[in-house]
């Protein structure tokens, strides 16, 4: 499956709709918070990211290369504050850009999604310690419980003592599915290295295959189409390559704040694309061998006025 990367040329059907969404003719769907954790380790290449290929029967991103993640919960939001270890929540509610309530909401989903989806759990039994191995029948029977729904991640923390290292995720971005988009998400992405001793584990029901993989690397097989990804998760991809270490990620992060992007059509020659943000406008300029991709979403080509 190959899907058309940013700038992205949109039939001229969908610009016509995405105009009547614009002049208040249509509705949209309203959005699915949701948080998604890009999942890194060094490499000899560059930072490594934990990728997982979505089921192609799933009604959303099927057959798509995505970092682990998914919707909130409504139980994330009821975490009690024993159970948090780190910045506090009014900081986490600044960097995110939304209320305390959201804020913890969404950082509870970012750790319980990686546990889900990947085995992962961004959690110690005191704020200075993280769980070493999560790979027992245990571990599992849990982390099905809460993939479920059957389970809590409070109920999950306290039973085992445990509390939630906030500290060990870091902020990245945040996209909103276009309007026109029968099926919206308002997607915060966060960083967080694999804690030492613990390991991946093809755990998700959602996907059909994973692997690590040099996020450089990443971005080049989608160009050569080998690799299917969402725009969102290919422009993070170019933007974390840009950090030679794990730790250059996670000090870019610091003090990050997030600005929802919204992609937007926009004017691409003689027909329209969606907008991208203006940070990653050269990046994505380099790779297609262009002077620029404009704010305005034209091209200029190597040489040209």
């Amino acid at each position: 499956m190959r899907i058309p990367l940013p700038p992205v040329p949109l039939p001229e059907a969908v610009a016509d709709v995405a105009k009547e969404y614009a002049d208040g003719t249509r509705s949209a769907a309203e959005p699915r918070n949701a948080a998604t954790v890009v999942l890194l380790r060094d490499a000899a290449s560059g930072p490594e990211a934990y990728l997982l290929r979505r089921q192609l029967s799933m009604d959303f991103a099927g057959g798509m290369a995505v970092f682990p993640g998914g919707g909130v919960d409504p139980r994330d939001h009821a975490l009690a504050t024993e159970l948090w270890a780190g910045p506090s929540l009014a900081e986490w509610a600044d960097w995110l850009g939304v209320d305390e309530t959201s804020a913890l909401a969404l950082v509870c989903a970012a750790v319980r999604e990686t546990f889900e989806e990947s085995g992962v759990l961004l959690a110690g039994p005191s704020a200075g310690e993280v769980v070493a191995d999560t790979s027992g029948e245990d571990w599992e029977a849990d982390r099905v419980a809460l993939e479920a729904r059957e389970l809590s991640l409070t109920d999950f923390l306290t039973r085992r003592g445990l509390v939630l290292r906030t500290d060990l995720l870091g902020v990245w971005a945040g996209w909103l599915t276009p309007v026109f988009e029968p099926k919206r998400y308002r997607t915060w992405f966060f960083v967080a290295r694999l804690p030492t001793g613990q390991v991946t584990r093809d755990v998700s029901t959602e996907s059909s295959s994973v692997t690590w993989l040099a996020v450089g690397e990443a971005a080049d097989r989608a160009d050569e189409g080998s690799l299917a990804m969402l725009p969102p998760t290919y422009i993070t991809c170019l933007e974390i390559a840009q950090h030679p270490t794990v730790s250059d990620v996670l000090g870019a992060a610091v003090g990050r704040r997030v600005e929802m992007f919204m992609p937007q059509v926009e004017p691409l020659g003689e027909g329209w694309t969606l907008s991208m943000p203006a940070t990653a406008r050269p990046l994505v300029a380099a790779r297609r061998g262009l002077d620029r991709v404009d704010a305005v979403g034209g091209v200029d080509e190597p040489g040209r006025p």
